[in-house]
């Protein structure tokens, strides 16, 4: 079970597809210079330092691994990512897929149901057609969850109504 439900909207039907799920981690860095870029950027405030992630649990009677989609740089640890990321720079992205044995037990949010009977599909789909390079704030893991959401279930701006809620 996830740590907390998320309230949907009014205007979204439960779509009786795949369960669909948002999760948040803190950002990491490894030692040196990226780290010390992460530490200054938290400590001036300059953003919430989360990484937001789409989960989808298959309802399949047969149980499934969950399968985790998310945004992120192609070279998350090096001092270059991480000097272009603070300055507002694009560096290149990548879409991530991969799996887990279970839902997080916390900071994780149940959205809904997905619109379609294959959610899986649909998340690849979407995949197949969002620009990679990443720009934090204007495009990053943030926006690809939210747009991945509305695309899965017709949830329109799950981030925002997340942070504001559970102050994430």
């Amino acid at each position: 079970m996830a740590s907390q439900f998320f309230i949907p909207s009014a205007n979204v039907t439960s779509g009786g597809g795949d369960a669909v799920y948002v999760a948040t981690v803190p950002l990491r860095a490894t030692g040196g210079p990226p780290q010390l870029i992460m530490s200054m950027a938290y400590s001036l405030n300059i953003w919430n330092l989360q990484h937001f992630m789409v989960l989808i649990k298959p309802s399949s009677l047969i149980p499934q691994e969950v399968i985790v989609f998310d945004f992120q740089p192609v070279n998350p640890e090096s001092a270059e990512a991480a000097v272009s990321i603070i300055s507002g720079k694009s560096v290149p992205g990548v879409v991530m897929q991969r799996k887990l044995k279970n839902i997080p037990k916390q900071r994780c949010w149940m959205v809904g149901s997905s619109k379609g009977e294959n959610a899986m599909e649909m998340a690849i789909e979407f995949n197949s057609s969002w620009e990679t390079d990443l720009r934090v704030g204007f495009h990053d893991c943030r926006q690809y969850t939210n747009e991945l959401v509305q695309h899965l279930t017709g949830e329109i701006q799950v981030v925002e109504r997340l942070t504001r809620s559970y102050s994430i």
